[in-house]
């Protein structure tokens, strides 16, 4: 559906990264139920539904199975037209902040459901595309009912553990606490203390992983 100091409202680092390989056996499954080939994904690699683009972590790992996105985009857009970037943050928020689709993933999905006859672009404002639901997209939504329920159920699976394991506030604002601290060091970083304050961090680590 640990150790970096990432900060931002959507960067978990090492964390999402190990939380990704742990769920990811939930997502290995096409629409039609048979497992499939998993490919590193990452950010702005753009291969397909590993992608993570710049919401996250720098180690891939795939939360969707092959052609679940597709499903997945024309679900939301037959709720409601959508931009690009709405239907990137409706799938995080659908994730519950553990996965954000990348937008080198995204696009291209969009531009093969356009092709399709699937969607088609509105007028907008600005220079933003929005995308409709078609007749025949709404056919082939119905056609795969049962996988796009799949789909949304194992998304909810996941982020209801996800929610379970993630870090508290406190402890991700005392995390940026310490990156301020180590970037606002008054003074030049000699050698000595350089190994003092690497002795501390390692210290702390150590002590944290073996809470």
């Amino acid at each position: 559906m640990y150790g970096s100091c990432h900060s931002g409202g959507h960067r978990r680092g090492e964390m999402r990264a190990a939380w990704r390989e742990m769920v990811e056996a939930r997502f290995a499954t096409g629409p039609d139920g048979r497992g499939r080939g998993r490919g590193r994904g990452g950010w702005g690699r753009g291969d397909g539904e590993g992608g993570f683009g710049r919401f996250g972590g720098p180690r891939g790992g795939r939360m969707l199975g092959h052609g679940d996105l597709r499903l997945l985009l024309l679900a939301l857009i037959g709720e409601k037209p959508r931009h690009g970037y709405d239907l990137i943050r409706a799938i995080e928020e659908r994730f519950g902040g553990a996965y954000a689709p990348s937008p080198g993933a995204v696009y291209p999905t969009l531009t093969m459901l356009e092709e399709q006859d699937y969607i088609r672009a509105e007028a907008s404002e600005g220079s933003k595309k929005r995308f409709a639901i078609t007749p025949e997209g709404q056919a082939f939504l119905k056609e795969n009912e049962a996988a796009v329920q799949g789909i949304l159920s194992r998304i909810d699976v996941t982020a209801a553990a996800y929610a379970r394991h993630e870090t508290p506030d406190a402890v991700r604002e005392a995390v940026k606490t310490l990156k301020q601290a180590v970037v606002m060091r008054r003074g030049p970083w000699t050698a000595e203390e350089a190994a003092r304050v690497q002795a501390l961090i390692e210290k702390a680590a150590k002590d944290i992983a073996a809470g």
